[in-house]
């Protein structure tokens, strides 16, 4: 069975959590507590040199990191991966932009919000903020003539801007600025097999 290593607040596990629901794989959940430094640790850091979740697990030993790598492999010869490959070069595009234009500014604030570091960020603030809703921005464009962000069918370009995406409030982004954005994350909500980022979540965690 694999093995997944992972923290429920990342919305990079999120990802890996939800294509494995959506295509019905069985797996583990090893909790990694990252504000504990749990993924620092000597054990840890054999298996990913980089510190960071997610990491998943092969019963073989081998080991994959980084969460659009990950998904891009799971859904590989899947309809969550396009099978023509145009479509794929247009959904590595999206995951590239998901980890390059989006993640560093929505998801990042998020987390100084959850972990109580704003404080510490004050300076940054703004610029992230900013940065972000560039990224909103893009999105709504293209999501204002499209229903998904790759073939008009539902990817894994989908579920990589989702999983911050859907929480960016969370961040103090304010989606309802966002009228095209809002209705594709109801119709990512409603895919077959959906979940969500609580979904399974120990009480108490």
């Amino acid at each position: 069975m694999l093995r997944l290593y992972d923290f429920w607040e990342s919305g990079n596990c999120y990802k890996v959590r939800l294509v494995l629901a959506q295509l019905g794989i069985d797996y583990e959940r090893v909790a990694v507590d990252i504000l504990k430094g749990e993924s620092r640790t000597a054990d840890y850091l054999e298996k990913n040199p980089n510190g960071r979740v997610p990491l998943l697990e092969w019963p073989n030993g081998r080991t994959l990191a980084e969460s659009n790598a990950i998904i891009w492999h799971l859904a590989t010869d899947t309809p969550l991966l396009p099978n023509d490959d145009w479509h794929r070069a247009k959904a590595l595009e999206w995951l590239g932009f998901e980890q390059y234009s989006h993640e560093p500014y929505i998801a990042v604030l998020r987390f100084w919000h959850f972990a109580g570091q704003l404080d510490d960020h004050r300076d940054e603030i703004d610029a992230k903020t900013e940065r972000g809703h560039a990224a909103l921005a893009v999105m709504e464009n293209h999501l204002a003539e499209n229903a998904y962000f790759v073939g008009d069918r539902y990817s894994i370009a989908d579920i990589a801007l989702y999983a911050y995406t859907h929480v960016a409030e969370e961040g103090g982004f304010d989606l309802s600025r966002y009228p095209a954005i809002s209705a594709w994350l109801e119709r990512v909500a409603a895919q077959p097999d959906h979940v969500r980022i609580d979904a399974g979540r120990p009480e108490g965690h």
